[in-house]
């Protein structure tokens, strides 16, 4: 949340259909403040969710609140919070600066995923933002994976 206002919250149920999501997304979307919602139907992957993408307006800056919907006892039931006990395990003071002064130095429209900075700094020892640039275009370039330290 330093140059870019994101917010990620998962939100874990039984039974999601893309109707319910949808009928709880509308609740979120009659919000004034909301401006725009995006939704991904991935209820037919391997990861059984819905992920919604809601830019909210406040003080006039906006705001990107990420809302996945993962169905229970599925493969991803509780893993971002494993990866994030995980993170807080294994990272170093150092480590924890390192990212929160690139998270700050970031261009404002930078598309970078909040794992991206940790993996790079904790994993593979990036310490700058041109080192973090050419880190995250190689990194891409991979077949999709999620990360745990």
């Amino acid at each position: 949340m330093a140059a870019h206002r994101d917010v990620d919250l998962h939100v874990y149920s039984k039974g999601i259909t893309i109707e319910s999501s949808f009928a709880t997304a509308a609740k979120i979307a009659a919000n004034p403040n909301v401006v725009e919602t995006k939704c991904i139907n991935g209820l037919h992957t391997d990861e059984h969710c819905v992920a919604w993408h809601f830019l909210y307006r406040y003080g006039g800056e906006l705001w990107q609140f990420d809302v996945i919907h993962i169905e229970e006892q599925t493969r991803y039931d509780g893993f971002f919070e494993k990866m994030a006990d995980r993170i807080v395990e294994v990272m170093t003071p150092e480590q924890r600066d390192t990212i929160l002064r690139l998270k700050f130095e970031a261009p404002a429209d930078a598309d970078w995923h909040g794992v991206e900075y940790y993996e790079a700094v904790i994993a593979d020892g990036i310490a700058d933002l041109s080192g973090l640039t050419r880190w995250i275009e190689v990194h891409r370039k991979k077949p999709p994976y999620y990360w745990i330290p």
